[in-house]
């Protein structure tokens, strides 16, 4: 017999596994610990780097702004923003520092995955699971929260992983939609595979589509979000929605008094200007397509009345050089260079190179003071916060009639909307700010007191925290959160897991060889996942006479047990249940062709199993498509190129594996995990290592370039075998083909 769990006697495992070793009770405190997730771009707390590049804007100042006011409040002991640890000397070495404070109870943890480099959001999703592993030793360490909400399609993906594993509610704020996005650039004439190699819209939707299942809440900041966006998704639940506009920090956006002096930025744009004193026509905004700025300066360039009577200061982030610039924004500031010369515009225009953090509300406050206007002509804008700072300061606006502008004008009053692609309602609107002063000056005092009445971060963070609330009175509290003071650990050091048929079985002599190892190796576990019943999965171990496992997943990771006695693990078994409705996914399915249920032995409690036809099959994403669209969660798993399986949401390999490693505290880095059919792709991904034998099936091509996963040249137990050598798993651990 393996040592590991099995060494306890049926008794002891019993209690382990019901977590009962004279266990602290959990009880929810009313000081909520809050975790906020944004894992792409540069975050710091200390004059954050806004228009480093497209990933560096406003979503950053939106998560420390909403992580600062949120530590303020009554009954809130802990928020800490998770995000990912940049070790680059392409940038500062901020970004390295584990943690860094962002006010009194508020924290930035810096959390390691993927390659040390700084990368694009692209190119952060095969790491994505890392993520994962390294926030549950994170959580593990430091404690669960209360709630997990996750920004962007990235953390929202990683935050509903999170939330389905430790039970924890998850609440979500999408900032923009890859739908959405999609739908424009293709509208634009963009090509629909050149966009999908560039934006990974297919893995982003997807990631969208299951932090929408997930969330107890989605935050949004305008109604036309809730009702043009969201509703594109097959998740879109409108009780769920709540639309809680972001704040301005009105301790650094406030209009300048009487002993105001112009700043050191106001130099920065006179040195571009033949006449500084002239109203200024301000545009901020960083270098992207969407932003329409070179329509900005056509306007301006081809109105004589507007270039007599203002100026154009066009702050477009910070720059070194134009040729250091990603391609896309050297080409919409060569663009507008050229523009300049196309219509003499020097003196009249200014473009200064950088500008600090800190410089913006200046900017502001000297556009006002030359009784001057902010425009934003993006073509699209989900909410829009410079326009909330510029009429915070008594700047009146000029803004694109679409998304946020459209509630910040009804709100604030503080400007007018145009038709971003109306040179002429552009021209006209901006004229008719500069040239009537009675008007100019009503602007500019509706938006001073109407941001202050509808766009705090106080008021932001109290109808957030009432919700959260109310979300908290109706939530269970998470089954793992209980620690043991008498945690048992297992005997064994390291464990393989791996999947039963076709991966374990299969090559007679290999398998010998493979249960040799096993025997002779008492330091290591032995732990089988397979998409087979219990009953199925046991007779076979027993007919190929296979040691007992230590840890058994079956029924495509919804059971889990452990040892001699198959003790079962009931916290797995008490939150697994969560949505699923069997009876209703068995109706709606019944009538999609090509998909066929299998016998009544290869199904179970939380498994429903069936077989398609490739021919007449829709495919995956159209089976998902359909279960969302009846209103039922689920996951959905193919594998072999003929099996379908459906099982909760909180179920699968992935999140079985992960599950176990939490409760017994075992290290994801001392678990080898083998596979070669679609089931398997989940326990694959992530801070194991990971072995495909070479007999595995075409679904698990796409794993090819993941890290710490390694495609065996070997076929069945010999491709495991090899795997055990590529990662000398049974002596000290290297891992070849991790990250860098």
């Amino acid at each position: 017999m393996v040592q590991g769990f099995s060494m306890a006697t049926e008794d002891e495992v019993q209690a382990s596994t019901n977590e009962a070793h004279e266990q602290i009770p959990y009880t929810r405190s009313r000081n909520l610990k809050i975790t906020l997730i944004s894992l792409h771009g540069l975050i710091r707390a200390r004059e954050p780097e806004l228009g480093y590049d497209a990933d560096t804007g406003g979503q950053v100042k939106y998560v420390l702004e909403l992580a600062r006011e949120l530590a303020t409040q009554p009954n809130v002991a802990e928020v800490e923003l998770l995000t990912r640890q940049i070790i680059d000397p392409r940038v500062a070495d901020d970004y390295a520092q584990v943690e860094e404070p962002i006010s009194e109870n508020a924290r930035i943890v810096r959390i390691p995955f993927g390659p040390k480099r700084y990368l694009r959001k692209e190119s952060l999703w095969p790491y994505i699971e890392m993520f994962i592993d390294q926030a549950l030793t994170h959580f593990r360490r430091h404690g669960l929260p209360d709630i997990i909400h996750g920004h962007y399609a990235d953390a929202g993906l990683a935050g509903a992983q999170l939330a389905r594993l430790l039970h924890v509610p998850f609440v979500f704020t999408g900032h923009s939609l890859g739908r959405v996005k999609r739908q424009r650039l293709l509208a634009s004439g963009q090509q629909p595979e050149a966009l999908e190699r560039k934006y990974r819209f297919r893995t982003r939707i997807e990631a969208e589509e299951i932090a929408l299942e997930t969330a107890s809440m989605v935050v949004t900041s305008t109604n036309q979000e809730v009702v043009d966006q969201y509703q594109l998704y097959s998740h879109y639940q409108p009780d769920r929605m709540e639309v809680i506009p972001p704040g301005v920090d009105l301790s650094e956006f406030y209009p300048a008094d009487s002993n105001w002096q112009a700043p050191p930025i106001a130099n920065e744009v006179a040195r571009f200007l033949r006449d500084p004193h002239k109203p200024m026509i301000l545009a901020i905004a960083r270098p992207d397509e969407r932003k329409n700025l070179d329509m900005l300066v056509r306007v301006y360039g081809e109105s004589e009345q507007l270039r007599r009577i203002a100026n154009l200061v066009l702050v477009l982030g910070t720059r070194e050089s134009i040729e250091e610039l990603p391609k896309s924004q050297q080409k919409v500031i060569t663009q507008i260079l050229y523009l300049i010369d196309r219509y003499d515009l020097y003196g009249s225009v200014a473009y200064p190179k950088s500008h600090a953090p800190s410089d913006i509300a200046d900017l502001y406050r000297l556009a006002a003071s030359t009784k001057g206007v902010f425009i934003n002509p993006a073509l699209t804008e989900p909410f829009g916060l410079t326009l909330l700072e510029a009429s915070a300061t008594g700047l009146p606006i000029v803004a694109t009639n679409d998304g946020g502008p459209r509630d910040i004008v009804a709100n604030c009053r503080s400007g007018l909307l145009v038709d971003p692609l109306d040179a002429e309602a552009i021209e006209h609107a901006l004229l008719r700010v500069l040239t009537e002063p009675e008007q100019w000056a009503e602007w500019s005092e509706n938006g001073i007191r109407g941001t202050r009445e509808h766009y705090s971060w106080a008021n932001h963070a109290k109808r957030y925290l009432r919700d959260l609330r109310d979300i908290l009175r109706h939530s269970p509290a998470p089954v793992l959160a209980n620690k043991t003071t008498n945690r048992r650990l297992p005997d064994f050091d390291r464990l393989i897991m791996t999947d039963l048929d076709n991966t374990l079985v299969g090559d007679d002599e290999s398998l010998h060889r493979f249960v040799d190892l096993i025997r002779a190796n008492k330091h290591v576990g032995f732990g089988i996942a397979t998409g087979r019943c219990l009953d199925s999965a046991l007779e076979l171990i027993q007919q190929l006479d296979l040691p007992r496992p230590d840890v058994l997943s079956t029924d495509a990771g919804t059971q889990l047990h452990y040892g001699e006695s198959l003790t079962p693990d009931l916290s797995w078994r008490k939150a697994i249940g969560h949505a699923w409705k069997p009876d209703q996914i068995r109706e709606v399915l019944s009538g999609v062709e090509g998909v066929y249920p299998q016998d009544e032995s290869h199904q179970s409690e939380f498994k429903i199993s069936y077989t398609y036809d490739p021919e007449c099959y829709p495919g995956l994403a159209k089976v998902k498509k359909i279960l969302r669209e009846a209103g039922l969660r689920a996951k959905v798993i193919t594998s072999l190129g003929m099996y379908l399986d459906v099982i909760p949401v909180r179920g699968g390999s992935d999140l079985a594996i992960r599950h176990l490693l939490w409760k017994w505290g075992f290290p994801a880095e001392r678990v080898l995990v083998a596979g070669d059919s679609g089931n398997d792709a989940g326990m694959l991904l992530g801070r194991t290592l990971g072995v495909v034998v070479a007999n595995y099936s075409p679904e698990l091509d796409k794993l090819r370039k993941r890290p710490r996963i390694y495609f065996a040249q070997a076929g069945h137990a010999a491709g495991i075998l090899e795997g055990i050598d590529y990662y000398n798993f049974l002596d000290q651990i290297v891992i070849p083909n991790d990250s860098e």
